[in-house]
């Protein structure tokens, strides 16, 4: 009697374990955590883009967006004051969209400061690792796009 109770109820328990992660992302916000670890402008650009179609998308259907957009590797210089190749963009990405955030990789950003005096766009946040950054984002149930 008691395997005929307790393993439906085992069942039952185990599946709404397995339900909570999505019920608590269930909040009707989309999250998407985006990468760029090019050094390339092409690249940096399509995810400006990709942020900017999404958040118009989103928008028209009435319905919130939360994007990050994590720089890391050779392509922190996206974030990176007098270096980014994008960086009237990202100001204006800052001006104008309270719902897309910049994050910098801080094991890129000690590396790159061993050669000199590196300074990011006031637009960018902080993460001690980027890669770390995105995974965490993940299994907390973001989407992931690398463009």
């Amino acid at each position: 009697m008691f395997k005929k109770i307790a393993l439906p109820l085992l069942a039952a328990f185990a599946l709404l374990v397995a339900a909570l992660p999505q019920a608590w992302a269930g909040d009707g916000v989309h999250r998407l955590v985006m990468q760029v670890n090019d050094n390339d402008a092409a690249r940096m650009n399509l995810a400006l883009n990709n942020a900017a179609n999404l958040d118009a998308y989103y928008k028209a259907k009435g319905e919130e967006l939360v994007i990050e957009i994590v720089a890391y590797g050779p392509g922190l210089n996206m974030l990176v004051d007098g270096k980014s190749p994008v960086q009237k963009r990202v100001t204006s990405f800052g001006q104008n969209f309270d719902n897309i955030t910049f994050v910098a990789c801080g094991n890129t950003l000690r590396k790159m400061s061993k050669k000199g005096t590196v300074t990011l766009l006031p637009e960018a946040k902080m993460t001690e690792a980027g890669v770390v950054h995105i995974m965490e984002r993940q299994e907390q149930g973001w989407s992931y796009v690398r463009p």
